[in-house]
């Protein structure tokens, strides 16, 4: 198993956790989630100090209503090839602005993999800054969301998206 390291992202709204990999950012949960193990890092690398202050820094932009000023390299290799590219087209959301499940799936290239598209959004690794929180069901529905639904809620509402 390579080594990571998990460092907690203290905010106004609770304590998120950032897990990264030698590669860059692997994993983002939400306050109150279910945490894994987390190791004893020791002297984190100077790699993952910067990596934690652009996403502590990128985490407290969104919640603020704004786009981030930089993301950490992210890790994407826990998913498979048409996970990623759906997480590619939710990183091309704008800020303010949503897209159904059917829009992202013709986004890629696969319009009847609506369903598909909403496990993928389900399987997000890193759930507000790769942002599945503005992908909607059909007529602009709520939808799930891996940080449960009032998450969503709040985080459409901080960017002024008037949904359900």
């Amino acid at each position: 198993m390579p080594p990571y390291y998990c460092l907690p992202i203290v905010t106004n709204t609770g304590d998120f956790l950032a897990s990264y990999s030698g590669v860059g950012l692997a994993g983002l949960r939400f306050p109150g989630a279910a945490m894994p193990p987390t190791p004893t890092p020791g002297r984190l690398p100077p790699q993952i100090r910067a990596w934690q202050r652009q996403t502590a820094a990128a985490v407290k932009a969104v919640l603020s209503g704004r786009p981030p000023a930089v993301l950490p390299p992210l890790d994407l290799a826990q998913g498979t090839a048409f996970q990623r590219a759906v997480w590619c087209a939710l990183a091309n959301i704008p800020l303010g602005q949503t897209r159904s499940y059917g829009e992202v799936a013709a986004t890629i290239g696969r319009p009847k993999a609506v369903r598909a598209v909403g496990s993928a959004c389900g399987a997000n690794p890193i759930p507000l800054l790769i942002p599945c929180h503005r992908v909607l069901g059909a007529h602009h529905r709520l939808g799930g969301f891996g940080g449960g639904l009032d998450w969503k809620r709040k985080l459409l509402a901080v960017e002024n998206i008037r949904c359900c």
